[in-house]
């Protein structure tokens, strides 16, 4: 794959997140997580957290145009140097749309997008186990976060598809198995 950003994907539960930061904890890497970003807002008490919270805690997403502001603000804090693993974004056609000209604007691109791919089943007992830390991986929720991924994410993972750039990676077995094939996928 030719250097640029990537974009990781997968449903909720299948390991983006541990996975996207270990690939940041790699030298000339940088993690951008949406839901890190909300969360963090949150924690603050910012009038951006408050809001992202009305929508996380009912499973839903943040509307895409708060999700694009915050990006943009992270993203012009990154060095040209740095590539950036997207973990969370984008989740809608247009939040692909308007990642592809906000990249497009800094000089950036994305270079791939790796698909995770974990079963339903795997993906309920996953968020079951550490559904005690996080208010949006209670059952309910966990349930209502994989039919929005499903409705509204599964179309990105189409388009990306189209441009050839995704590439499917299997998401069951170790941390490191599981890092091993995303790497390998890089090239």
């Amino acid at each position: 794959m030719v250097p640029g950003d990537v974009v990781l994907m997968g449903p909720p539960g299948s390991g983006k997140g541990t996975q996207a930061k270990l690939s940041a904890g790699e030298p000339g890497w940088v993690h951008i997580s949406t839901g890190d970003l909300f969360r963090k807002h949150l924690r603050e008490g910012t009038p951006l957290g408050r809001l992202a919270d009305g929508y996380m805690s009912k499973g839903r997403y943040v509307p895409d145009d708060v999700t694009v502001g915050m990006v943009r603000e992270r993203m012009r804090e990154i060095r040209r140097d740095e590539r950036v693993v997207f973990d969370g974004f984008p989740r809608t056609i247009p939040q692909a749309e308007a990642l592809e000209k906000l990249l497009g604007e800094l000089g950036r691109r994305v270079a791939g997008v790796l698909l995770i791919e974990v079963d339903r089943e795997e993906l309920a007992a996953r968020l079951a186990r550490r559904g005690e830390g996080r208010a949006d991986d209670s059952p309910e929720v966990a349930r209502k976060r994989f039919d929005v991924y499903q409705e509204q994410t599964r179309p990105v993972v189409d388009h990306y598809e189209r441009k050839g750039l995704l590439r499917r990676v299997p998401g069951v077995g170790s941390v490191e198995d599981v890092h091993a094939r995303l790497r390998a996928a890089l090239g």
